[in-house]
């Protein structure tokens, strides 16, 4: 099974594609940032960020996916921008015909490292850890992403354990 993991934003959107294997082993397929250009009209940025995930939808061909739910407590300029962003993922993924799970952000620290107030460098490294990379992904943004897509792995896996 494969699951894309979202970290969403316009100026740049982290996505990551994560393979879970028959022994219940985590491989990273693919990450990175989907970025759109500073200044650009909204309609144009989010076209782009359409385009670019059907993209890579189309190519890493995900079973299902995990989308990081909105937070924010001050700014909410920012905030609606990003909810502008979250609805194009949604309904990008929603045309794929695919299974979308939301997590909140404290859902996503608490599944990957087992604190719910991990920080950035806490979580890059527990990332890094049960994908088995050499390195920290980077951005941040990819790193979320993965992160996101583990958790709706481990999930997923949970929601359809047979009960006794």
């Amino acid at each position: 099974m494969i699951s894309l993991g979202i970290d969403p934003g316009t100026a740049s959107l982290g996505y990551g594609f994560v393979r879970e294997h028959g022994d219940s082993s985590l491989e990273a397929v693919h990450f990175g940032v989907i970025r759109t250009r500073p200044g650009t009209a909204m309609p144009e940025r989010l076209f782009n960020i359409y385009q670019e995930l059907g993209g890579l939808i189309a190519e890493f061909k995900p079973d299902r996916a995990g989308v990081e739910e909105l937070f924010f407590s001050r700014n909410v300029t920012t905030a609606i921008t990003v909810a502008q962003a979250r609805g194009v993922i949604l309904l990008t993924l929603q045309s794929a015909g695919m299974p979308v799970a939301e997590y909140k952000p404290n859902m996503v620290k608490q599944a990957v490292t087992g604190y719910g107030g991990a920080d950035k460098s806490q979580m890059g490294e527990m990332v890094r850890l049960l994908l088995n990379l050499d390195n920290a992904p980077k951005p941040d943004d990819a790193a979320d992403a993965l992160a996101v897509a583990i958790t709706d792995i481990h999930s997923y896996r949970l929601s359809t354990v047979n009960p006794l």
